[in-house]
């Protein structure tokens, strides 16, 4: 029962734990290899099938006549606009290129990504409002859609592979990819709450199902991000990777920081904590890999592992106080 207790109690640090551990067993014993090899390409399916089934669990509970724009939602949206142009202008202004701009890259799609889907899922256990970081995950969505192709053709690195598209089919390219997993999920969770009462009534009844699923999904998450890290070690010098991760982790901590200090003003300081410090790190990755440096992927690769260090404490600290709920 104690070692239940301890997962049930630190499920986020024991999946990531549980992630590097497996990615390294099947990466270097020589027995397990050849299995690891075989399971790689299907790894990248894997994560698009958990969101989908935990964005459903989690939409099971949405109150769908409450998902409607409020005051902090502008607020939190727009300190994202003035991160990114602040960080785009620093770059274009001051001409940077070399490895600095590579860590500048790494920094910009952990900004420029959008909420994480599954911010609603730790917003839920920390009670905060869950029609509304609904609501911002769409808001938060549309404005990443918008900042890549506005402002990736003004970085060096991004030119040559933009250099043949043009605004609007890069801007409903990108809307669709991050939209599409969060509608389908939503439009089959409306059609049971609406249709099929008792598969509904199961559904919200498994205490925390959204939040150990996501917890399983992170075992995958972590071990993908292992990958990364080690085939970015070959290609770059291990201090360099050890600043990007410093950065990551600063980054994490100023935007968690700014999220609840802007919340702290409508009351509403988990939601926009989570809304600004909690990121799509599988979408910026995408991004980074596609039209930025490779390297510039151990950006979000490090912050997913910092955003979910961040969110482990909350919750213990929530737990501890009495306060925290089901998911």
């Amino acid at each position: 029962m104690g070692v239940v207790k301890f997962i049930k109690d630190w499920t986020l640090p024991v999946a990531m734990a549980t992630g590097t551990a497996v990615y390294l067993l099947f990466r270097f014993v020589p027995v397990l290899r050849p299995i690891g090899q075989w399971y790689e390409p299907y790894n990248a399916n894997v994560l698009p099938d958990f969101m989908f089934l935990i964005l459903f669990v989690t939409f099971c509970k949405v109150d769908f006549r409450k998902l409607l724009p409020v005051k902090w939602h502008f607020w939190t949206g727009l300190q994202q606009v003035i991160f990114v142009l602040a960080l785009v202008g620093g770059v274009v202004g001051f001409g940077i290129t070399g490895r600095a701009l590579v860590m500048l890259e790494a920094i910009l799609v952990c900004i420029i990504g959008p909420c994480a889907a599954a911010a609603a899922v730790v917003t839920a256990k920390l009670g905060g409002s869950l029609e509304e970081m609904t609501t911002y995950t769409f808001v938060s969505n549309f404005i990443s859609a918008l900042l890549i192709p506005l402002c990736f053709p003004l970085l060096p690195q991004a030119d040559a592979a933009l250099e043949a598209v043009s605004f609007l089919p890069l801007f409903l390219e990108i809307l669709w990819k991050v939209s599409v997993v969060l509608l389908l999920p939503m439009l089959l969770a409306f059609v049971v709450k609406h249709g099929f009462g008792r598969l509904h009534r199961w559904v919200i009844s498994v205490k925390d199902l959204s939040y150990y699923m996501w917890g399983a999904s992170l075992v995958v998450v972590t071990g993908t991000t292992a990958m990364n890290i080690a085939d970015a070690w070959s290609h770059t010098s291990v201090f360099f990777l050890l600043s990007i991760a410093a950065m990551a982790l600063l980054l994490c901590i100023i935007q968690f920081a700014t999220g609840r200090f802007i919340g702290h003003y409508f009351g509403r300081t988990i939601e926009a904590g989570q809304a600004l410090g909690q990121k799509n790190t599988a979408f910026a990755i995408w991004v980074a890999t596609a039209f930025l440096h490779p390297l510039s992927s151990v950006g979000p690769g490090c912050y997913i592992l910092w955003q979910n260090m961040i969110n482990s404490v909350e919750i213990w600290i929530f737990r501890k106080r009495g306060l925290e709920q089901a998911s």
